[in-house]
């Protein structure tokens, strides 16, 4: 685990920062004795939605007044079939 001074956390802070991406924490130290430790906090990404061809028809309707364009639900249930290996849709 690496270390640094209170002093050099103030006057080099983008090297500290740069190397919390490396150090998953380090320890601060004033006068040789530790007072805090700094943790790397990663962001949560969120995850996008999946693609739901229920969803979708009930959108085309929506916009297309009523209609349904079945070459899309076709064309896109096709090039998102590697993203549901498990539970492929069931195509109308």
């Amino acid at each position: 685990m690496k270390t640094i001074t209170i002093r050099d956390l103030r006057l080099r802070w983008p090297q500290t920062e740069q190397a919390l991406e490396v150090e998953r924490e380090m320890i601060v130290t004033r006068d040789g004795r530790p007072v805090a430790k700094l943790v790397r906090i990663v962001p949560e990404q969120k995850k996008r939605r999946r693609w739901d061809p229920e969803e979708h028809r009930r959108w085309q309707r929506k916009v297309n007044h009523g209609n349904v364009a079945r070459w899309v639900d076709k064309t896109l249930t096709q090039s998102r079939a590697d993203r549901w290996p498990l539970n492929p849709p069931k195509s109308k």
